[in-house]
């Protein structure tokens, strides 16, 4: 596997001393060694399509021509192989034979199909893109089609960038060359402790250490964060990814080996929207134009913004509730219970099992509002409580039996963060 550890850092100045420089260049190896420890959990995976058997004759055809159709809103792929001069026989055929691997009737518009032809123009072989990290591969077989699903050959590379806030996540990523599914990746890691809506302060800083996938030459998108570490107005929380041998479960956990996962989410939302209204016993009322009590926060968001489970409960009811529109009452355990009102759209109803980070509804503006946003509301033991101000307690910890491994591994991660500052800092 072809791993690379990039480290992005601005403002560095040149210096000529010789000792400096070899020390600089054994601690950057000593670096590179140790994101390599323990090798089961801190080297990327990566597997390799295989491709299908070929005999003497085979290896000596010229290229095969390529054609990539971009699947459009509506199209079947009759639609598609009929411009191919399939006949609507050989249509049903490939779709028959190939359906108890994959139904081709499920291809999904803004994927990809890819036709190969031989030089005499008949059909060698199909790919169909049906995630990201997946597809299918179909061709002839003593004059069937035959079909297997395989893993898309990406190449990992390993990366590492740190900053600081001046305004928001999303530009302090974009500062270091990133994406903003990354900010939103990290935004997630830490949404246990940080709401990144309202917690951010300038001067914050962050370090990540993740992986990279390329597909022939081309970014294609972000694998696993390895680990991150967060400092929010003076506070410094850590992240690090850790796979269990056995199962195969994977979770974020700190140094000591605790869950980031709290009882409850700090906000219903992955990330952005602004806060206008906070927990209140007198607030007055945006409609009514008189003083209540605001039990719960107001976050202004567009219509259709997506709305998660802040914890794992029951739903109690879904739907119209009044004044408050749209809502949907969650019971989770230690009696708490969650409110989300003026939804535009409900996608789950009464009994239904919810976890964390579920989309359970969409913002809106029904019920007595002044405008789309969602009102989040948090009840224990029957009381309401304020839901940016209360601590929840963490969920199990790492179990023992492993405790010893994962410390090893975030020791390097820590080490892994550590050693460019240091060699930087000697510039």
């Amino acid at each position: 596997m072809n791993v690379k550890i990039r480290i992005r850092r601005h403002e560095t100045k040149e210096i000529g001393q010789i000792p400096l420089l070899i020390f600089i260049i054994v601690s950057f190896i000593i670096f590179l060694i140790l994101c390599f420890l323990p090798k089961n959990n801190v080297q990327a995976e990566e597997r390799m399509i295989e491709p299908p058997p070929e005999t003497e004759g085979e290896r000596s055809l010229p290229p095969l021509t390529e054609t990539v159709e971009n699947i459009r809103h509506g199209e079947t792929l009759s639609d598609i192989l009929s411009r191919h001069d399939f006949s609507p026989a050989e249509i049903h055929k490939l779709r028959t034979e190939v359906k108890p691997v994959y139904d081709l009737a499920k291809i999904r518009a803004g994927h990809k199909l890819r036709l190969y032809r031989n030089p005499d123009n008949s059909f060698s072989f199909l790919e169909y893109d049906i995630d990201n990290d997946s597809y299918l591969h179909i061709h002839m077989l003593e004059g069937k089609y035959v079909a297997a699903e395989k893993n898309l050959p990406y190449e990992k590379e390993i990366h590492m960038i740190w900053g600081t806030i001046q305004d928001n996540l999303l530009n302090a990523i974009a500062m270091e060359g990133e994406k903003g599914n990354l900010a939103y990746e990290l935004a997630e890691i830490f949404a246990w402790d940080i709401d990144f809506t309202v917690d951010l302060r300038e001067g914050d800083a962050f370090k990540i250490l993740f992986e990279k996938k390329f597909l022939k030459g081309e970014f294609v998108g972000y694998g696993s964060v390895l680990a991150a570490e967060f400092t929010n107005d003076g506070d410094t929380y850590k992240a690090f990814r850790y796979t269990y041998p056995d199962t195969g479960e994977t979770d974020y956990f700190n140094e000591a080996g605790e869950s980031l996962r709290k009882e409850f989410l700090k906000s219903p939302f992955k990330y952005t929207p602004r806060i206008t209204s906070r927990f209140s016993y007198s607030r007055l009322h945006p409609v009514r134009k008189v003083y209540r009590p605001h039990y719960g926060v107001d976050y202004a968001a567009k219509v259709g913004t997506p709305v998660y489970a802040t914890a794992d409960g029951t739903v109690l009811s879904a739907g119209w509730n009044g004044a408050s529109g749209r809502m949907i009452h969650i019971r989770h355990k230690n009696q708490y219970e969650t409110m989300y009102l003026h939804l535009r759209r409900c996608y789950v109803k009464k009994g239904d099992k919810v976890q964390a980070e579920d989309r359970i509804g969409e913002v809106g503006a029904s019920g007595e509002v002044s405008g789309p946003h969602l009102d989040y509301r948090i009840k224990h033991a029957g009381k309401y409580i304020n839901p940016l101000a209360y601590r929840f307690k963490p969920v199990k910890p790492l179990r023992a039996e492993f405790l010893e491994d994962f410390k090893l591994l975030a020791q390097n991660y820590t080490l892994s963060f550590d050693a460019p500052l240091i060699i930087f800092s000697s510039f």
